[in-house]
């Protein structure tokens, strides 16, 4: 990793960079609704980090479209789906907005989203012009397309080098480590190393105290979902295990699976060994990276979209490590990718479909790479996105890996997803609490299958 100082330097420079064009396009857009010969369309998205990227595509889309103004609005993920879902109702929704596959079916069946293949604009999709898997991701059951897919993301993990070296674990030991559901493989006894109670013994030491701990191995999330994407999954997709009977638009979830229950049993184990935070342990909005910020836990699983959230991070000596094998031989990360969709409601769907287009083309996507925010959905943007990492001082090839070598798992696409997450919330919080047995999801599964169909 280069040196950390000219490291910082670097991102705070992009950042700078990025919210001037930002600024500029956000004035841009403003003064365009004043001129009469232009059509005007609106763009929603979420996320503040991606703003000053999508900023300098729409001037690109605006210089190439004359005829065309976009005015983009961010939204903060708290508030975003709440607003989109009453503009549908208010018949004031956005003509292009990102979207999620978490969300996008619900849209779909109460056909507030227009199929893309059905707008003449957006030309033909070509599922070999994106990275594998993410036009599937994007079609409903019907066949048709409902997202311009615009990135993806994978997991991997974070970590300070300081506590790894002070524990004696090497980077390959932790590049190469193993896991299985019995007893945790190496990378238990890597955790068990970097687990300390306040009396300065290691998970290790046969005197350790799981009831006293200084520092976690391992950071998580303040509450899991039924996707489990930066906590449990990557553990349970690695027996062979998937959440669903088909890569997408499953029938039927398989939480009754063993693999499952044996997985998700030794994930919330690590609580009471004291090698990873129990539920509450560190209130209910203090993310994995701020408990890694904070010096409390040595590692963290984390999604790609947040690698520059950990780059901030200070005193960290940043690392970057593949998730562990599993009895499957191999990682497997949970695959997902935002797209861009199209409201049905939308006055001016032809200029909507240039600018979804646009969006998903190289024009935009190397630009997205250039920026070093996200991983763009098509190939050259991603090579992009790697190279600009690396001139940042950060190897991302734990998480762009996974795509490489086919070491996936789609995102579980169903129909009523938020009915599944409410069903298992109150599971997935006893059994991390200890409080029931992983056992439970046997009678849950059942409750859940009925909610999809």
């Amino acid at each position: 990793m280069k040196e950390k100082k000219k490291n910082s330097r670097k991102i705070r420079s992009r950042i700078m960079s990025l919210a001037l064009v930002a600024a500029t396009a956000a004035a841009s857009a403003g003064c365009s609704q004043t001129t009469s010969n232009r059509t005007q369309i609106d763009y929603w998205l979420w996320d503040a980090n991606q703003l000053p990227s999508y900023a300098k595509c729409i001037n690109g889309f605006e210089a190439e479209n004359p005829d065309i103004s976009v005015r983009i609005t961010q939204i903060g993920w708290d508030d975003y789906w709440t607003k989109l879902t009453a503009s549908f109702v208010a018949g004031t929704a956005p003509d292009v907005f990102t979207d999620h596959v978490g969300r996008y079916p619900q849209f779909m069946r109460r056909n507030v989203l227009q199929p893309l293949d059905e707008v003449d604009s957006v030309g033909k999709v070509k599922p070999s012009d994106f990275m594998p898997g993410l036009t599937s991701l994007w079609t409903g059951d019907d066949g048709h397309l409902y997202g311009m897919p615009k990135d993806y993301d994978t997991i991997a993990l974070m970590y300070d080098q300081k506590k790894l070296e002070d524990a004696g674990v090497t980077t390959k030991e932790l590049e190469t480590a193993t896991w299985n559901p019995d007893d945790g493989g190496s990378l238990e006894k890597i955790l068990a190393r970097l687990a300390i109670d306040d009396k300065g013994r290691r998970g290790d030491d046969p005197t350790f105290d799981p009831a006293h701990v200084k520092q976690y191995a391992l950071g998580t999330d303040p509450y899991f979902d039924y996707a489990g994407q930066t906590n449990w999954s990557p553990f349970a997709l690695s027996t062979g295990w998937r959440h669903t009977d088909k890569p997408t638009w499953g029938t039927r979830f398989q939480y009754d699976d063993p693999r499952f229950i044996k997985s998700i049993g030794w994930y919330t184990g690590l609580s009471r060994k004291g090698y990873m935070p129990k539920m509450g342990q560190f209130g209910k909005s203090v993310t994995s990276d701020q408990q890694l910020g904070s010096g409390k836990v040595a590692m963290s699983l984390t999604g790609s979209w947040m690698l520059q959230t950990y780059a901030h991070l200070k005193g960290i000596k940043l690392g970057i490590a593949p998730l562990p094998s599993g009895p499957s031989g191999h990682p497997v990360s949970l695959y997902n990718g935002l797209g861009d969709s199209i409201s049905r409601s939308s006055k001016h769907k032809t200029e909507a479909g240039k600018l979804v287009s646009y969006l998903g083309s190289d024009a935009c996507q190397v630009v997205m790479g250039q920026d070093a925010i996200v991983f763009p959905a098509r190939p050259r943007g991603t090579e992009a996105a790697i190279e600009a990492f690396d001139e940042e001082g950060l190897d991302v090839t734990p998480f762009t890996d996974r795509v490489k070598r086919r070491e996936t798992a789609l995102y579980p696409i169903v129909d009523n997803a938020a009915t599944v997450d409410s069903i298992l919330q109150p599971s997935l919080d006893s059994v991390w609490m200890g409080t029931e047995k992983p056992s439970v999801f046997i009678k849950q599964n059942e409750r859940v299958n009925k909610a999809i169909r």
